[in-house]
């Protein structure tokens, strides 16, 4: 297993499971696919697949007659069906003497993230009189924790990214001193020449968002119709990527601008609200992990909206305050959210994840985003937070 079968057995037992049951079909569950290790597509596996991982004992795997080596390179017995009442009585075999097992499964969807195992796998694992709980936290503590290598990956990527945001808005005020006709789009492909510069990678180009534009979080400029950026206007600018090597850390922040050399009222105090949100969840992480209390990315999620809500914004609020980070950008560990999801699960040492607070208008929006690195002990941000809307005027 790709996580160490003792490990894994280690955790089950800590948290009362009798068993890890692994499932997937024809790539439904990258999850699964990743902790056995088929991420690769090196194998054909167009067939229905399941691996037990007993808190003791040996593992047990069941697969499809027609790809009988699909886990072959695992520890523990194979046994195998081909049709469906097959099928039916070797889940009894497979699942006999077992009472809970932990699957990709969250109740009621309250996790979307880890919800990879559909319904009718659940009902027919029930069925046989098991429990069925939550993976939500075993993923995490063997998908979501970064190597001492990611922690690294993740700093140098974090401060390429700084250089690329002061990059674009010292170009931004340039050509627009200039008199030059400059468009979202045209700014977004700067960046991802710069991107290429610092030797980054990343799965989408950067949000560039002028004025209205700013107001829609996953806005992306198009070309032939984005919009012009002109003076005394805000913009908002998303970025995030990770270097070309294997097992490395994204990292993701947001920074807004003015074109111009005053800041308007309206755009200050939304923008004051969001940061003050951001520092609220910084403040309450690090002071858990430094008493080594118990937090969960709920509470964290409530610590910010709260100060958005207290200054007048909770109507603004779109969306969750962050994310976890990891090989892609938006990780398998606990996101800081009791507003689109409840994220019960909790914060771990030695992972990582985004704090966000936003407020959105119809003719603008504000967000400030860092990256949290959640330690034993300790927590910090990884690079420098924005306190106030830079004038590039």
């Amino acid at each position: 297993m790709a996580f160490g079968l003792e490990a894994v057995q280690a955790a089950l037992r800590e948290d009362g499971l009798d068993g890890w049951l692994l499932y997937d079909f024809h790539g439904s569950n990258p999850i699964a696919r990743s902790v056995v290790g088929l991420e690769n597509g090196d194998k054909m596996t167009t067939r229905r697949w399941f691996y037990l991982v007993p808190a003791h004992g040996e593992p047990r795997a069941l697969v499809h007659a027609i790809e009988p080596h699909t886990l072959a390179h695992l520890p523990g017995q194979t046994r195998r069906y081909a049709g469906r009442e097959a099928l039916d009585r070797e889940l009894d075999a497979l699942l006999a003497g077992t009472g809970r097992v932990a699957m990709e499964y969250s109740p009621e969807n309250a996790i979307p993230y880890v919800a990879r195992v559909d319904a009718g796998t659940v009902e027919a694992v029930r069925r046989r009189g098991v429990e069925v709980v939550s993976s939500g936290d075993l993923v995490q503590r063997f998908e979501a924790r970064w190597t001492p290598e990611g922690l690294e990956s993740h700093l140098t990527a974090s401060a390429a990214l700084y250089r690329v945001k002061d990059r674009t808005f010292d170009a931004i005020g340039r050509e627009l001193q200039r008199g030059t006709r400059i468009t979202e789009y045209d700014v977004q492909q700067w960046m991802a020449g710069w991107f290429a510069d610092e030797g980054l990678v990343t799965d989408a180009h950067p949000v560039v968002a002028a004025m209205e534009n700013a107001g829609n979080p996953h806005y992306q400029p198009q070309p032939g119709t984005s919009r012009a950026i002109g003076p005394d206007e805000l913009v908002l600018i998303d970025l995030w990527g990770k270097l070309a090597s294997k097992g490395a850390i994204y990292a993701d922040i947001t920074w807004v601008a003015f074109t111009g050399s005053a800041v308007p009222d309206e755009f200050a105090r939304a923008f004051a609200a969001a940061a003050g949100a951001r520092e609220a969840a910084l403040a309450l992480t690090v002071e858990s992990a430094r008493a080594g209390d118990d937090l969960r990315g709920w509470q964290v999620d409530n610590a910010a909206r709260q100060v958005l809500i207290e200054r007048g914004y909770n109507a603004q609020i779109l969306h969750r305050t962050g994310h976890s980070l990891g090989e892609n950008v938006h990780g398998n560990g606990v996101h800081m959210d009791d507003y689109e999801t409840h994220d019960d699960r909790r914060l771990l040492p030695g992972t990582g994840f985004t704090l966000e607070p936003g407020v959105y208008f119809p003719h603008f929006g504000v967000r400030t985003e860092i990256n949290v690195y959640y330690d034993q002990g300790d927590a910090r941000a990884s690079g420098p937070r924005q306190d106030a809307i830079i004038p590039i005027g």
